[in-house]
């Protein structure tokens, strides 16, 4: 997703937004089919397009996806979602020939697939980034000493030291934190998680899909752009503070509590 034209009351702008999706190109006469993963991608970028398109402030600097990386990942990762509602996923989800909706045992392993491996997933994801953290917490002109040294030790210190779970990235190629933008921020995308599977967890708590609830996290999420601080924008959504329960439910570490509206 980017944007050509940022929405502004100031300027009077009205946002012009993009998404380009990179789908294989099918064979010469064939129809063009996509994965649930080029799916679920699709569904994250128009979550971030449609954070740029609800804006409605007054500064083009405040708008839309000009926000902390942390909440700028929470609108696409929550739109995620959507994909398999059962009213959404009826629409698209059907035999390119015949037209069949796709089996309901098809969907309950897709479901299930997700929870696949997510102990590991979670854990190499952690260590890289609490190695981050570890790094970006050295005083300014402190010596770090032996590289693989310091980072072994960072990883026994937040008890992540895992043979079988290596950091997703190593200290010495993890790119993203050395110039790549992410200098002690690399845990962003898992507190986006968070707050999505949580806002999710408040759709659920209150009837799902339904226009009042999407006018809901419109007006006093999507629309806001940096107008506010995060914190007191996403308690006053939610009612409270965000819970890291519904992020555990969904990846299968936590027996779920929750009754919910849809089929998961």
């Amino acid at each position: 997703m980017e944007s050509f034209v940022d929405q502004s009351g100031l300027l009077a702008a009205q946002p012009v937004v993009y998404n380009v999706c990179n789908f294989t190109k099918p064979a010469s006469g064939q129809p063009g089919l996509v994965s649930f993963d080029d799916v679920t991608t699709m569904f994250h970028e128009f979550g971030h397009a449609l954070h740029g398109l609800l804006s409605v402030v007054k500064y083009p600097a405040l708008a839309g996806t000009n926000v902390p990386r942390d909440f700028v990942e929470f609108p696409s990762q929550f739109n995620e979602h959507w994909a398999m509602e059962p009213s959404v996923f009826a629409n698209y989800a059907k035999h390119y020939q015949t037209g069949a909706p796709i089996p309901g045992e098809l969907a309950a392993k897709i479901r299930r697939a997700a929870k696949h491996n997510q102990g590991f997933a979670l854990t190499e994801y952690l260590a890289a980034a609490l190695l981050d953290m570890a790094w970006h917490m050295l005083p300014e002109g402190a010596a770090a000493g032996d590289v693989d040294e310091f980072e072994a030790s960072a990883l026994r210190r937040f008890h992540v030291d895992f043979p079988l779970v290596p950091p997703r990235y190593r200290t010495t190629y993890f790119a993203h934190i050395w110039g790549g933008g992410y200098s002690a921020g690399y845990y962003a995308y898992l507190w986006s998680e968070v707050l999505a599977h949580d806002a999710y967890r408040w759709f659920e708590e209150h009837g799902g899909m339904t226009r009042e609830n999407g006018e809901r996290f419109r007006a006093m999420i999507l629309s806001r752009g940096h107008t506010s601080e995060m914190v007191p924008l996403y308690r006053a959504f939610r009612g409270k503070a965000p819970s890291v329960d519904p992020l555990l439910e969904y990846r299968g570490l936590k027996p779920e509590t929750h009754a919910h509206t849809a089929p998961r």
